[in-house]
């Protein structure tokens, strides 16, 4: 009988151990996802800093390379400490009336957060820190849009502003309980909350600025191209952080994210490689990494929500609609978006966020649309996408114009002609220049 007995609670002790973890509240903390999404969190940093930073930096002529990798930098500090001053609050917390559209300041300096405060099943540092990392590399996209000609510190307060007016309001109603939300949008992982406004808000600014010294007329090629290489593969690995970690959970939904965000940059990158190779003869390089990129960002909305065949068709669409809307904007309107943000991010960003609609229904076999018609996404993600863009264009428009009046926009045409980096840093990336 006692060895029945100790059998018995043998037995009772192992099914308690392996049952009791999935009976298990939210407010039980996963190690496995927590150590996922910190995970995560560097690799979208390290999409920042370094990849984005050396990809721009690389693309813009060498009198330049610094004043962008500094850009990118001060960005990232500031952002920051605004990020803990009340963006983080405004953004994820209920703003009362104001709910739909903003949210409250109540925690502005996280006063209340601790070791053991949670969101969801992880803590809120490594939530905190999460999310800060979307809203460094939001304002450093757009600047590719304005690269190699505006004053540091219109850079600086524009990119503070804009994060504030843009980049807040359009997160909370995306992804903090905001009126979008409601209507029930998908973006998972931001084309509308980061690549639509960044590309669109990068477009404005590079119409408001003009154009660069020289251009359409004078040759303004990428000055290193392996540091450009390098930078863009540093986007495609931290991009896995960017989709994958907006799961929020190490499991089936993570590892899809994952696995159609890089589908999509390979189709991307060949779809673009194969039509400049018809078009001019020869496949570049410049041509490859930017097919990447473009694949990224337009899978980026649909990547928690569609299979791989989705991610195959939404990969090989950006390559093309991404590939001819950089010839539209550059070659035949002469806008100088110098590094492209609109038309590898902003049109990405559009088209990703309506084929979400289409390719996340099961019929396409995605993940399914929640119980409403694949016209029914379509139009809500229409009406988001609509929404950004006027939001995007106008606060866009209002704090440069705003800007440009106080202290003026861009440097000197002596200070473009010599550099940003000597004439603002009093510096150069290379010694013999």
């Amino acid at each position: 009988m006692n060895n029945l007995y100790n059998k018995n609670k043998k037995s009772i002790l192992f099914l308690a151990l392996v049952l009791l973890p999935s009976f298990a509240g939210a407010s039980e903390l996963n190690q496995a996802n927590t150590a996922w999404i910190l995970t995560a969190t560097a690799l979208v940093l390290f999409m920042t800093l370094p990849g984005l930073s050396l990809f721009y930096a690389g693309l813009v002529r060498s009198k330049n390379v610094l004043s962008v990798l500094m850009q990118c930098f001060a960005i990232t500090c500031m952002i920051s400490i605004m990020w803990l001053a009340g963006m983080y609050s405004l953004i994820f917390t209920d703003g009362g009336g104001a709910q739909p559209f903003i949210g409250g300041l109540s925690k502005a300096f996280v006063p209340n957060m601790g070791t053991d405060s949670l969101t969801g099943d992880i803590p809120e540092t490594v939530f905190f820190m999460f999310q800060m990392t979307f809203a460094i590399i939001t304002p450093a996209l757009i600047v590719g849009g304005f690269a190699e000609r505006m004053k540091f510190s219109s850079m600086m307060i524009f990119s503070a502003l804009w994060a504030l007016l843009v980049y807040v309001p359009v997160c909370h109603w995306v992804w903090g309980g905001g009126w979008l939300a409601d209507l029930g949008v998908k973006d998972f992982a931001g084309g509308i909350v980061i690549h639509i406004t960044a590309g669109v808000s990068a477009l404005v600014t590079a119409l408001m600025l003009g154009k660069r010294r020289g251009f359409p007329t004078v040759a303004m090629p990428p000055h290193n191209m392996p540091m450009v290489v390098t930078g863009a593969g540093m986007l495609w690995v931290g991009w896995f952080g960017f989709n994958a970690g907006s799961a929020l959970t190490a499991d089936g939904s993570a590892g899809m994210a994952m696995l159609v965000t890089h589908i999509s940059a390979a189709a991307g990158s060949l779809t673009w490689m194969v039509i400049e190779w018809i078009r001019f003869g020869k496949p570049s390089v410049l041509g490859i990494v930017t097919g990447m990129v473009a694949g990224l960002g337009t899978i980026t909305p649909a990547s928690g929500f569609v299979g791989p065949a989705g991610a195959l068709a939404i990969g090989i669409t950006a390559g093309i609609v991404c590939f001819y809307a950089v010839q539209i904007v550059k070659r035949h309107l002469h806008i100088d978006d110098s590094l492209d943000v609109f038309p590898v991010h902003g049109v990405g960003g559009i088209v990703g966020s309506i084929l979400t609609g289409v390719f996340a229904a099961k019929s396409m076999g995605g993940l399914g649309l929640d119980g409403i018609t694949i016209f029914e996404q379509v139009s809500i993600q229409a009406l988001a996408v609509v929404a950004t863009i006027i939001w995007s264009v106008a606060f866009s428009y209002i704090i440069l114009k705003v800007l440009d009046y106080l202290m003026g926009l861009r440097v000197s045409e002596d200070g473009e002609v010599q550099g940003l980096d000597i004439v603002l840093h009093e510096e150069t990336g290379y010694h013999n220049l």
